[in-house]
């Protein structure tokens, strides 16, 4: 009964991303009014295009999200991809969040426990914190030794919300993403990969869903012109005590 109620609403909501893409098809991206094809990155006519990116990533490390496990605002992704997972945290400035297990600041060490974790998904966060340094410090002092970082970052998208409450201060691209974590976890440690193409990142911005461009369009890759940044880092293990 409840695997019908979870085909039936995936079905309703198929159904409302033909319709919102009926009633303003991509067509209207070649007239010449400036207003996107969504204020809301594409979530009402499907997959947001840098959601596609994401998801791709966290699905070919989903090996990486095992054991003691920590995610911003939510565990969806943890819950999605973890396998072994012995404990899943949730990290959040915002004590009001009912879902945070660790309340505090990741630019701030105070409230962040250390050699903690096996993995720290952190997806779509750094744009909205102004020192990405101590982030990056930080979520190296939250790992275990041999415990691994998977982050993304935007390279193209439209703004996260008004400045005034929300603010969006960064954009990436694959050699500052790299130098930023190398910086935290030391070369030969991190492995940076651009995702997009000229196509993506236009539609993107209109805010057409990745289900209107389709994955042949969507999957090839032009590094100079990258809608995402994924990054993969790993806090190198602990070097064994010299024999007395």
């Amino acid at each position: 009964m409840l695997g019908r109620l979870r085909r039936r609403l995936a079905a309703d909501a198929r159904r409302r991303a033909w319709f919102h893409r009926l009633r303003r098809p991509a067509l209207l991206a070649a007239q010449p009014s400036t207003e996107p094809l969504s204020h809301d990155w594409g979530f009402e006519r499907g997959t947001p295009i840098d959601r596609y990116y994401i998801e791709r990533f966290l699905d070919r490390h989903r090996g990486d999200v095992r054991g003691r496990v920590l995610e911003i605002k939510d565990d969806a992704y943890t819950r999605r991809y973890g396998s072994g997972v012995e404990r899943a945290d949730v990290l959040d400035v915002d004590a009001g969040n009912p879902r945070a297990t660790v309340v505090a600041d990741l630019a701030a060490a105070a409230g962040l426990p250390e050699d903690a974790y096996d993995c720290f998904v952190l997806t779509q966060t750094l744009q909205l914190i102004y020192d990405v340094a101590a982030v990056a410090r930080n979520a190296h002092g939250l790992l275990a030794p041999g415990g691994v970082l998977l982050v993304t970052v935007p390279a193209v998208s439209r703004l996260a919300g008004p400045a005034d409450s929300y603010p969006d201060h960064w954009r990436f691209t694959g050699a500052s993403a790299r130098r930023l974590f190398e910086d935290a976890f030391g070369a030969g440690n991190v492995e940076v990969r651009t995702d997009g193409n000229a196509l993506a990142g236009a539609a993107f911005l209109l805010g057409m869903a990745a289900e209107e461009l389709g994955p042949r369009r969507l999957d090839a890759a032009d590094p100079d012109h990258p809608v995402l940044v994924t990054v993969r880092a790993v806090k190198a293990a602990a070097a064994p005590a010299s024999a007395i």
